[in-house]
């Protein structure tokens, strides 16, 4: 009786997911082609003299001219970079090169960083860059945070919106013209992509869909891109955010504690209105994850965080990952009856609903048969987070400890 009960449980814990969860796994939520329909000539009126297209607070309207002439409105990318010697040049060389009819500037802070990251970067020579040398950690911020706050106080008042792009992350020629596009065309305060992660070694092959698809679970897109208040989330690689809109809800200083930065600031900037995140191929992240304690390493350092720092919902969390991902193939191994009835049905739908990611980062589809093998594995990455915590190393990224900033 007891086996059944848990084989109904998993279950119904599945069809849940795959039923009653805005769809999260269908991975539907993607940026599209840039197309000349869907974008206003240079200095065309727009279709009302009053039409915002953005509501309140919107700072450029369709149409309006710019000091550079052009309708488009003026863009600072805000790079936060901390010895990222290794990939700095194609990141910063890829928004060099955005092909963007408005104003575009670039600014790297180099966050005292130890392999000559800014010189990589001055070497690229292009007019449209600013190098800015960090400050001294401020307390009470994220070190990342601390160094995209200076970078906004760089920029100043000039910029309608603020790129905050990752120092990892290289762009497609297009990629601002097509954030920029949505944010004005379908009035969105931010518009964030979730960049396509590496995924060529082993681990990433293994590792890297399912940490997409689990943050896709947890935040489904289409809910996060519903109007109106509710759930707010991000993707830190590529967040295009209105300026006006940041200043109102209180600046980068309203999540500068924060860990988990990207879905704070998504939280934060839906008070302000409407934000919307999908999947891209434009934007890719060119971080190395060749091994499995690096692939460890990267989720443990934010695991515990999701869940507040609670001993709580930790047991809880490692309990519910049992009953939804382990219970399914061990009865369906060896349980008999309707309870491996159950538990064979629960383990199809986990595999079926894992094979868009598949597909999304061209993959196997068997790895969808894995994915509990993957999910002990998150599991086990949890708990390390935990333990990484109580020893004061949580959090820990490139020589800086930050957990207990917002434990």
């Amino acid at each position: 009786m007891i086996v059944l009960g848990v084989a109904g449980v998993s279950l119904a814990i599945w069809l849940v997911l795959v039923f009653a969860r805005d769809g999260f796994w269908l991975t539907r939520e993607r940026d599209g082609p840039v197309t000349p329909d869907l974008i206003r000539g240079p200095c065309e009126p727009a279709a009302e003299p009053n039409d915002r297209r953005g509501g309140e607070g919107l700072a450029w309207m369709p149409g309006q001219a710019r000091h550079d002439g052009k309708g488009w409105p003026s863009v600072t990318a805000i790079v936060p970079a901390r010895d990222e010697a290794e990939v700095i040049a194609r990141s910063i060389g890829s928004l060099a090169a955005q092909d963007y009819p408005g104003d575009f500037r670039i600014v790297l802070v180099d966050d005292s960083s130890s392999d000559g990251t800014a010189d990589i970067a001055r070497a690229l020579a292009s007019e449209r860059l600013s190098v800015v040398t960090g400050a001294p950690l401020a307390p009470g911020w994220t070190g990342k945070l601390w160094a995209v706050s200076q970078g906004i106080a760089a920029a100043g008042d000039v910029p309608d919106y603020l790129l905050l792009t990752d120092a990892d992350i290289a762009h497609a020629p297009d990629t601002l013209r097509s954030l920029v596009t949505r944010a004005v065309e379908d009035d969105r305060v931010l518009v964030s992509l979730m960049a396509r992660l590496r995924c060529e070694s082993l681990a990433e092959r293994a590792l890297i869909p399912a940490f997409v698809w689990f943050f896709q679970m947890l935040y489904p897109f289409a809910t996060v891109n519903r109007r109106g208040r509710g759930l707010g989330a991000a993707a830190g690689g590529v967040m295009l955010v209105e300026r006006r809109a940041l200043e109102a809800a209180g600046g980068i200083a309203a999540v500068r504690s924060a860990l988990i930065d990207d879905c704070a600031f998504g939280a934060l900037l839906k008070t302000q209105g409407a934000i919307w995140l999908g999947l891209t191929d434009r934007a890719k992240s060119i971080r190395r994850y060749d091994t499995w304690g690096s692939v460890a390493a990267m989720i443990s350092r934010s695991a515990y965080a999701q869940l507040h720092y609670s001993p709580l919902l930790l047991a809880g969390t490692t309990l519910g990952l049992a009953l939804t991902y382990l219970a399914p193939p061990v009865l369906a191994i060896a349980a008999r009856g309707p309870a491996q009835y159950a538990a064979i049905a629960a383990w199809a739908l986990m595999a079926l609903a894992f094979q868009p990611m598949v597909r999304f980062y061209r993959r196997s589809p068997l790895w969808g048969l894995l994915l509990p093998a993957i999910a002990t594995f998150y599991a086990g990455c949890t708990l390390l987070s935990a333990w990484q915590h109580v020893r004061g190393r949580g959090g820990l990224w490139k020589g800086r400890v930050q957990a207990d900033l917002a434990a």
